[in-house]
């Protein structure tokens, strides 16, 4: 190696370490007041969470920070999620508010590893809301629910005055059974694993910007909403002992998810440009609106981590489940730097993938 290139790799090194010990930080809330930001799925949503929530509340599952809990009740493992919902417009190619709420929260129950059994529905409504939209909404949740495996099995009902709320608002709550293969942890990352994504991303995100019509553009993009449990049962199947971590990547899409896993790991995560799928009409939308297909949201895709022995096996499982046929792997899990996620570049270099910062894209969940 010629002094110039140990140069660099020298400097690169120490900016990659002071990035490295700015993030090892607790962060704390200093804003005066609560933006879109803090609901985007970025920096400042981690901040709002682990500023405030976690020190508040104080309970070891939310100092995991994952979008599940498990519990015990005598021999059995349960896992426990919640979430909202707010979506403009209410119907998009692809799916709705109602399907939304229901996938969203079994997901996040099948991403713990867990198969889901029943969910609670609370619906906050804006006065003079159509009751033909109401029924839809509701047949949209009832088929969902039964695409999903689970029973709408108690809720709540709120109005609130005409101009508090778009139109509807759904919160749900879900509870299902860990399988007894899943043992699932971003701790469990080692030097070596595999990292698959289930399908193409920025699906979701893209057809409801497209959806609102406040953008120019005609593309033939659909949300990817869809329950995920099928696909995990079946890496369970493939991969046993060697699938090591599940995360679905919504709000802030991917690289979100990624930085997660990386910071929580304290591994390294390096992707390739070249292996990340993205339908030729999202790269187009994202590429004229200036925003990268790796922080868009996504409702029916996930990445996975797999240990390198079961890694092919796991790719095949994946693609035979509908849905998931385009599953590819984009990276490996590396020593170091740790807690970073970079990315190998189409030209031969590498970049820093970042937390998403502010909310520079419109809200879509």
């Amino acid at each position: 190696m010629t002094v110039a290139a140990q140069s660099v790799s020298e400097r690169e090194q120490r900016v990659l370490d002071v990035i490295a010990k700015q993030r090892a930080r607790r962060p704390r809330l200093r804003d005066a007041h609560i933006t879109m930001a803090h609901g985007a799925g970025g920096k400042a949503t981690q901040t709002l969470i682990e500023g405030v929530f976690v020190p508040a509340f104080g309970s070891p599952e939310l100092e995991a920070l994952a979008d599940v809990a498990t519990l015990r009740a005598g021999a059995t493992q349960l896992a426990f999620t919640t979430d909202s919902f707010v979506v403009k417009p209410l119907r998009f190619p692809g799916g709705s508010i109602g399907e939304l709420a229901v996938n969203g929260t079994v997901n996040d129950l099948a991403m713990g590893g867990a198969r889901p059994l029943a969910l609670s529905l609370a619906m906050v409504l804006e006065e003079g809301l159509s009751t033909a939209v109401l029924r839809e909404e509701v047949d949209a949740i009832a088929l969902a629910a039964a695409a999903a495996g689970v029973r709408i099995v108690c809720g709540d009902t709120k109005v609130v005055e005409r101009g508090h709320c778009d139109s509807m608002y759904l919160c749900t709550t879900g509870i299902g059974v860990v399988d007894e293969r899943a043992v699932l942890a971003p701790s469990n990352l080692r030097a070596g694993d595999r990292v698959l994504v289930s399908g193409e991303i920025g699906d979701h995100g893209t057809a409801i910007m497209l959806a609102r019509g406040e953008f120019d553009l005609d593309a033939d993009v659909e949300s990817d909403t869809q329950p995920l449990w099928p696909a995990v049962d079946a890496l369970l199947g493939a991969a046993g002992p060697y699938l090591r971590c599940l995360r679905d990547a919504t709000r802030g899409g991917v690289a979100s998810v990624l930085n997660e896993l990386a910071r929580a790991s304290e591994a390294a995560i390096v992707v390739r440009e070249s292996a990340i799928p993205v339908k030729p009409s999202v790269a187009g939308a994202a590429e004229l609106l200036g925003i990268d297909p790796l922080y868009i949201a996504n409702e029916g895709t996930f990445v996975a981590f797999v240990g390198p022995e079961a890694a092919a096996a796991a790719l095949a499982a994946l693609r035979a489940v509908p849905g998931c046929g385009n599953a590819v792997e984009i990276g490996e899990v590396k020593s170091s730097p740790a807690g970073m996620v970079l990315m190998e570049t189409a030209f031969g270099g590498k970049r820093v993938v970042d937390q998403l910062v502010g909310d520079p894209l419109p809200r879509i969940c």
